[in-house]
């Protein structure tokens, strides 16, 4: 089965059985919401334990999650530091518009430039950064940060993880 992270568990909250969520997805209404089934993975853990969200909130850049039949800190402590995830099933139902992308279909792609095809390297990392995101590059000899607009990124290619970017001046 293929799993996607949704968010971390980073910690307890209160002696409720809270937990402190940090958010790895640009889906947080469609992931987190009372009544969802998420997949969570123990720290080091192969298999997973399916919990569904009894109550959701917001605490400064966290969520904060309490499962159906937890009440209490002791039986949330073995969560800690483990993942959320969903199946590719549960991403079926997502709806992207023209020129969005999951993070996995880009993250892993080859960047080329446009003018003359040359490798400029792989993207390792997407830094969502508010106004636009900005791919994290590994090149053969540093990294480099490409922004997520149109004036840069000319073709995206998922089917053959290939990105077609105009290097600007300064970009690099």
């Amino acid at each position: 089965m293929e799993w996607f992270n949704v968010g971390r568990i980073v910690n307890t909250h209160g002696v409720r059985g809270e937990v402190r969520i940090l958010s790895t997805t640009d889906f947080e209404e469609e992931r987190f919401y009372v009544g969802s089934r998420l997949a969570a993975f123990k720290k080091g853990d192969k298999k997973p334990t399916w919990l569904t969200i009894a109550t959701v909130r917001r605490h400064k850049n966290f969520i904060l999650l309490t499962f159906e039949g937890i009440h209490n800190i002791n039986d949330v402590l073995p969560y800690k530091e483990g993942l959320l995830k969903i199946t590719k099933d549960q991403m079926e139902e997502d709806v992207l518009t023209e020129h969005e992308y999951y993070f996995h279909e880009i993250i892993g792609c080859k960047v080329v430039s446009e003018e003359d095809g040359d490798v400029i390297g792989e993207i390792i990392d997407i830094l969502q950064t508010g106004a636009n995101d900005v791919w994290v590059v590994k090149g053969a000899k540093k990294e480099h940060y490409i922004p997520y607009i149109e004036d840069v990124v000319r073709e995206i290619n998922v089917e053959d993880k290939v990105i077609t970017i105009y290097v600007m001046e300064g970009l690099l």
